[in-house]
Order: structure tokens, then C-alpha cells, then sequence
């Protein structure tokens, strides 16, 4: 037993939260031994399932479907349709509208028609080849414009009002009409989709998926098959990747293995190749946007009014979700004095768009930042003025903005957060710079822009913010915690260990995060809206003070002094006149029979939203970032470089600045793609043309900038998150507009007061075509 003068203050040194703390499968990944579910063994007699689809037509009713060939080749075990479906033919997340399989019609080209399970993935590729299926073509509407001829959504119109903006734009000194286009993105997570699904006694099947939400893997899995949730179990230890395409598009997938399973009586596993994943899963919503404006001279808006046209695909899939939180960011960091902000959810007949990384919130944000550089363009101020005469007020003025939904900005710190941004990163002097070298230089032109970001941190479906958690101690000192979140990547598991290493004072390699599972956490929300360290680490720590309680009663009752007064730090339990090793108490805490187990739960509070009247309080908080990017772009080619960028992201006072640095730097890089080089194409009989890395170009580490600076802002959450930390996920994603931006400014210098038409991404050939309309505006189609 020490003396109590070696007892260490438990203190932030002596914490584990807030270290720079590795991840948790850092060294399993780097040397290759992290095992995703294609890893694993397999159990004996495990069958490879391929999906089949019409590779004909690409919408129509079908007149006939031949399976014999496919049944009778070599290897083939079992054909499913959806006649082999014990109960209900759906894999909605949502309203319904998604079959498993189809059954009388084809909506897009890729729907999954039929599955082969075959003895080896090879036999069943072959197989799945030989299905005979004649369509009744129909021409499929596959563009924003072919579905507002046709007329069709997926969901009602919705829209949120702020005053009179249509008055105020009218009486504006100035006005702007303008509009533009939003891409998609694809995902390509570096794991493609994949589940095995095992079946056990009594019906029950287990299933491995690689989701971000397992909870509805099981429930539509258990719907599909009729059968109780409890017996389709579902455990997920990490995904290869998810950035939302494993959200609620995991699931069909998951759900054919698992039926495979229930029709053979074996084990059965499925793993999507990248052309068949890009085909057949979602990507980000891409949209129209026809917006207007009225300002006055120094650029402060008096009225705004947008419409965004959602491209959808067949059926809602989370549209109601993404569509709203563009929505929900149409105001970025800009305080409106009135606005309509209006959407409609076309349906196409192409692959539902699904959740994306920001989650509809960067398509917003996307038009807020155009409006600002349109508005400084028109009126030939600099854009960051413009954003700034905009602001939201900081929390620390006498009155506050209200958003356009009704919340009302009270913690906001970005203009100072900005205005540090706009000094480290040397911003006026650039621009000075730039423009006198856009004065002399024929074919480089650069642009520099600096933007915010805000963005709301809760999930809207307002059930969804909750999470449970279970802690178990076990006799020698070593922990697990078990919780609602998945790992796909981002460092969520390890988090949350440092949070529960903190509450019992021990190192954080003391604590183990099993994988998630519903038979051990059920009810649980997805791994999205960047809750997951939140609500899970809320969870866990509730569930681990609950254990520590009962610790400090039994190291009361061993070293004397009041229960209240027991510390936990530096790996031992100190009390009254001594301490013991905490592996020590909690072997004696075993022997007396005091449970060393607990669950523990947590759900948001101060949530409102009320959606049928457009009003609440459906965020948390605000998480808030500035990027300052530089660009360069040739004139005569549309090639672009990106040459600097500087970041200032705020995470509250960060759980682990190593892992949320990483985030934003891997989120920055993964919207730079959007805004600049990943362009989905569809032809105008909807089949995807880019669905393999030949087509669709991602960023590389050539794209990074030699010059890429981040800092994270100083000062803690303003309400009670887990340790006043913020989340990291999707905010930075977002960042990465400020390029877009930069590329705009760029264009601009070659015709002032004029705005270059530049869509979104700004790939080579759009970047051309805009330079080429600001030169020769007389020949502009």
C-alpha cells in the first residue's frame, strides 16, 4: 500500500482523453492483419453468392426471366428470386420502394433480379451470366430536367420560410438571378460491400456486415426473412471504408446472404466486384440550384430564395434525411433576413442516391458560397467582406441570428475563428499578390478564397440521437466496452476506450473495444450524422462511472475514508491512507459479489423539430471550420492545381487531436474530389459510364498540396458533449468548397463584374468551357 503523497493529481496530464493516442488497428492496418469480413475464415461448406441483373435494358416491365441455364451450371447450389423471399420483398430504410429483388419491372440499370449461390465466387460469376431476360423498354428519365418533364417525385415538396423574401429581393439596391449544377459522388469506400451470413440452431442466422448500422441490417434482414429480430444478430468489427454508402445501402446485401443462409442451411457470403458495387449502390444526391438574391452595396443580403431539384433515383431511399439537411445548411455561416429555401425530390430512373459524407449538408453550403462570391463578383468586393458583412453574430454580441428553420446561433465563434484564419494564412497580402500576377499573366490565372463552414451537429430523425453501451471489468483489471458505433476507419473505437480508460484512471491499452453487435447493444442508431463519439462515448462512460461506484465502495471498505472521495488514476484506486492496484480492487470487488458490469445509455438532450411547421432546434451544436485554398489554373487546357491551403477546424477540446487532425485532413481531400475531379456520367439510357477507377477519378496524392497547413481552434464545446468535444466526421468535408471557390475567383479575373458559369465539379472540361464563355460571352450555347 502507498502512502497517499505518491497519489498523482487526476488531471487532463494524467488523462487519457485528449491525447494523441494512436488509433486502435493502427499497426493491424499498416502491416495488413486487420481482417475485414473477406478476412475471415470461412465456415465449411460456406457458398459465394453473385448478384444478376438485366445488362440490357435499363427500365421496363419484364416479359420474361429464364433461370434454367444459371441453375444448371457447373457449381451452382441455389437460384434466389424473390418467389424464395418468406416475407416481405423490401429493403427500404424509409417509406419502402426498394425489392430485394425485382420482380415486374426493371427501374435501373443493375437492379438486382436474381443471386447465385455457388460453390466458388468464380462458378457463380459465370453462372449469374447466363439468365435469359427480355424487358419491355421503356425510355427511363435520367437527368433533373427529364424528371421535372415527367413530373415525378419520390416525396412532397418542402420548404422553409423566413419573412417576406421575395418583398425584400424586390426592394433591394441590387439583385442576382442565377443558377448552377451539383454532382454526385461515389463513394468508393476501398472494401466494396460485403456480408456472410451463418445460420445456427433455432432458426437463428448471424450475420458479418460491413455497415454502418447494424441495428437495420438486423431488422430488414429479420422482416425480409420473417422471422424475430433477436434471431438475426448482427456484428460488424470494421468496414474498409463507409463515408455513409454503407448506411442504409448495406443492408440489401446483408439481406441476400442472409436468405441464401435460410434457403441452403449454409453458410453464405457476398461481396460486390467495384463495377457491381458502383452500379448497384448510391451515391450523393446531385441537384439543380436556381437561386436569387437582393443586397446592397457592401454586399449584406436582404432577401434570398432557392430551389433545389434533387435527383433522387427510383425510389426515396433517405432522401426525406439528405435533402432536408441541404436545407438545413442553405445558410452555411449567413445570417438571412428572409428566405424561402425550397426542394423538390425527383424521382429518376436511375440508383437511389443515398447518404454521402455531410449528408446533404454540402450541397447547401455549395449555394451559400456561390452566392457570396456572385455577390462580390457583381459588385467588385472582396468575398471574404462579403461573408463577413453576413456573419451570424459571434456568441459573445448582444443579439443573436436565427436560422431560417428557427434555432437560434448562440455559440458562435466564427468570425474569430475566421478572422485568425484570415491572419495566419497571410490572406490580404495574397490576394494582393494574386491579383497584380493575374494583371500580367495571359494563360495562369490564380484564385484564393477563404470560406467558413457551420454545420450542424444531431441527427433530425430526432429517435436516432440515442446510444447504449456495455462495460464489463473483469477480475484482473482489464476492460471491455462494447457500444452502438462501428469502425469504419475514422477511430471511433478508440475514443471511445480513451474515454472509458479515463473514468477508471488506467491506460488507455487496458481497454478493449469488442466488435458491435445487436445481440450485445441493441435499438442502435447509424454510425453517421458525426454523432458516433457523442452519443457512444456518453454511453460508455455512463456505463463505466456506473461500475466505478461500485469500486469506490469496495476500495472504501478496504483502505478506509468516504466512498465520494475515491480517485481512480495512474492504474491504481486511491482512498483514505493509501492506495491499491486497480486490477487489486477489482479482484476483491469480484470476491464480495459486487457486479463489475454495466450498461449504460445516453440520448441528446434539447432536441426539437417540429417538420410539418419547418421549426425547432434540430442540432446539438455547431461545429465550425474555415479553409483558405489557392489555386492555379491554365486558361488554355482547364488543368487546375491546387497550391496552398491553410485549415482552421474547431473540434471543442478534441478527444484525440491526432485522429481528428487526420479526419479533417482526409475529409478536406475527399470533398476536393467532389468539387474538382469525381464526375459521375450516365448515358441517356441511364447506365452509369463511370463505374470503375478507369472512369471515375478520385483524388490521388498528387492532388494534396505540398503546402497543406491544419490547426484545430482552441476552446471547448459550449454545451455538454462528451468532455466538450466536437465532432469531426463530416464537417471537413465541407472545407474543401473553399477551392471551388478559388477556382471561381480565378475565372473571374478574366472578365471583372462578370460570373463565370462553373458547375460542380469543376473538372478540366468544365473549368474550359467556363473560361471560354467568359472570353467569348457572344457564343456562349
Amino acid at each position: 500500500m502507498d502512502a497517499p503523497s505518491d497519489a498523482p493529481r487526476r488531471d487532463a496530464e494524467a488523462s487519457a482523453v485528449g491525447r494523441s493516442a494512436p488509433h486502435e488497428s493502427a499497426r493491424l492496418h499498416v502491416t495488413g492483419a486487420a481482417p475485414y469480413i473477406d478476412d475471415l475464415p470461412e465456415p465449411a461448406g460456406t457458398l459465394h453468392i453473385v448478384p444478376g441483373w438485366c445488362r440490357t435494358a435499363t427500365r421496363g416491365r419484364i416479359l420474361r426471366l429464364d433461370l434454367e441455364a444459371v441453375r444448371a451450371a457447373p457449381g451452382v447450389v441455389a437460384v434466389l428470386t424473390a418467389a424464395d423471399i418468406p416475407a416481405v420483398n423490401d429493403c427500404s430504410p424509409s417509406v419502402g420502394g426498394d425489392p430485394v429483388f425485382a420482380e415486374t419491372d426493371i427501374r435501373f440499370h443493375g437492379q438486382v433480379v436474381f443471386a447465385v449461390a455457388a460453390e466458388s465466387r468464380a462458378e457463380a460469376r459465370r453462372a449469374a451470366r447466363l439468365a435469359v431476360i427480355e424487358v419491355e423498354a421503356e425510355k427511363p428519365a435520367v437527368t433533373v430536367a427529364d424528371a421535372l418533364d415527367r413530373g415525378t417525385d419520390v416525396l412532397p415538396p418542402y420548404e422553409f420560410l423566413k419573412g417576406d423574401a421575395a418583398t425584400a429581393i424586390e426592394a433591394a439596391p441590387h439583385r442576382i438571378v442565377d443558377g448552377f449544377l451539383v454532382g454526385g459522388q461515389e463513394h468508393f469506400y476501398l472494401e466494396t460491400q460485403v456480408a456472410l451470413a451463418i445460420p445456427r440452431e433455432a432458426d437463428e442466422i448471424r450475420i458479418l456486415a460491413s455497415t454502418q448500422h447494424p441495428t437495420e441490417v438486423s431488422h430488414i434482414a429479420a422482416r425480409v426473412l420473417g422471422l424475430p429480430e433477436a434471431a438475426v444478430p448482427c456484428e460488424c468489427r470494421r468496414m474498409g471504408g463507409g463515408f455513409g454508402g454503407k448506411e442504409s445501402q448495406a443492408t440489401q446485401w446483408a439481406v441476400i446472404a442472409a436468405l441464401a443462409a435460410r434457403v441452403t442451411g449454409r453458410a453464405a457470403k457476398i461481396r460486390l466486384d467495384r463495377d457491381d458495387d458502383m452500379m448497384m449502390t448510391g451515391k450523393r444526391h446531385d441537384f439543380r440550384v436556381d437561386w436569387s438574391a437582393g443586397f446592397d452595396g457592401s454586399g449584406r443580403l436582404a432577401g434570398v430564395e432557392v430551389d433545389f431539384y434533387a435527383r433522387c433515383g427510383h425510389s426515396a431511399d433517405l432522401s426525406q434525411g439528405v435533402v432536408d439537411r441541404t436545407m438545413f445548411h442553405a445558410d452555411n455561416a449567413y445570417d438571412y433576413p428572409a428566405a424561402r429555401i425550397s426542394t423538390r425530390r425527383l424521382m429518376t430512373d436511375t440508383v437511389s442516391a443515398t447518404a454521402f459524407r455531410g449528408f446533404g449538408g454540402p450541397q447547401g453550403m455549395a449555394f451559400a458560397e456561390r452566392m457570396m462570391d456572385a455577390v462580390a463578383i457583381r459588385l467588385g468586393l472582396d468575398p471574404l467582406d462579403v461573408r463577413l458583412a453576413n456573419f451570424y453574430p459571434d456568441f459573445e454580441a448582444p443579439a443573436h441570428g436565427t436560422t431560417p428553420y428557427g434555432q437560434v446561433v448562440d455559440d458562435g465563434i466564427l468570425r474569430a475563428l475566421v478572422t485568425r484564419l484570415e491572419v495566419t494564412s497571410g490572406y490580404r497580402r495574397r490576394v494582393a499578390e494574386i491579383d497584380a500576377f493575374n494583371r500580367t499573366s495571359p494563360v495562369l490565372k490564380r484564385g484564393i478564397a477563404l470560406t467558413p463552414v457551420k454545420f450542424g451537429i444531431s441527427f433530425t430523425l430526432m429517435h436516432l440521437n440515442q446510444a447504449g453501451a456495455l462495460v464489463h471489468v473483469y477480475s484482473d483489471g482489464s476492460v471491455t466496452v462494447n457500444h452502438g458505433g462501428t469502425e469504419m476507419g475514422q477511430g471511433l473505437m478508440t475514443k471511445v476506450a480513451q474515454v472509458t480508460a479515463d473514468v477508471f484512471g488506467l491506460a488507455l491499452d487496458a481497454v478493449r473495444v469488442t466488435a458491435t453487435a445487436t445481440d450485445k447493444v441493441p435499438n442502435t442508431a447509424p454510425t453517421a450524422a458525426s454523432s458516433g463519439s457523442d452519443l457512444n462515448g456518453w454511453a460508455a462512460r455512463r456505463a463505466a462511472e456506473t461500475i466505478r461506484e461500485r469500486l469506490a465502495a469496495v476500495a472504501a471498505r478496504l483502505l478506509g475514508g468516504d466512498a465520494a472521495a475515491v480517485r481512480f488514476a495512474g492504474g491504481r484506486v486511491w482512498a483514505g491512507d493509501g492506495s491499491l492496484p486497480f486490477a487489486d480492487v477489482a479482484k476483491q470487488a469480484h470476491l464480495a459479489r459486487v457486479s463489475l458490469s454495466s450498461t449504460g445509455f445516453y440520448a441528446t438532450p434539447g432536441l426539437t423539430w417540429d417538420r410539418a411547421n419547418a421549426h425547432g432546434r434540430p442540432f446539438f451544436y455547431f461545429a465550425y471550420g474555415a479553409a483558405c485554398a489557392e489555386v492555379v489554373i491554365d486558361s488554355f487546357t482547364g488543368e487546375m492545381r491546387l497550391a496552398r491551403v491553410d485549415l482552421l477546424h474547431d473540434a471543442g477540446r478534441s478527444l484525440n487531436p491526432a485522429i481528428d487532425i487526420g479526419q479533417i485532413e482526409g475529409g478536406f481531400v475527399q470533398g476536393l474530389g467532389w468539387v474538382t475531379s469525381e464526375e459521375l456520367v450516365w448515358d441517356a439510357a441511364g447506365r452509369l459510364l463511370t463505374h470503375a477507377p478507369s472512369t471515375y477519378k478520385i483524388p490521388t496524392a498528387h492532388d494534396v498540396p505540398e503546402d497543406f497547413r491544419v490547426a484545430l481552434w482552441d476552446g471547448d464545446a459550449r454545451v455538454d458533449t462528451i468532455h466538450r468535444s466536437k465532432a469531426v466526421g463530416e464537417p471537413p468535408f465541407m472545407l474543401a468548397i473553399s477551392v471551388h471557390s478559388a477556382i471561381l475567383r480565378a475565372l473571374a479575373s478574366l472578365a471583372p463584374g462578370r460570373l463565370p458559369p462553373l458547375d460542380l465539379p469543376a473538372t478540366p472540361e468544365t473549368i474550359l468551357a467556363a473560361v471560354k464563355a467568359m472570353r467569348h460571352p457572344e457564343v456562349t450555347p
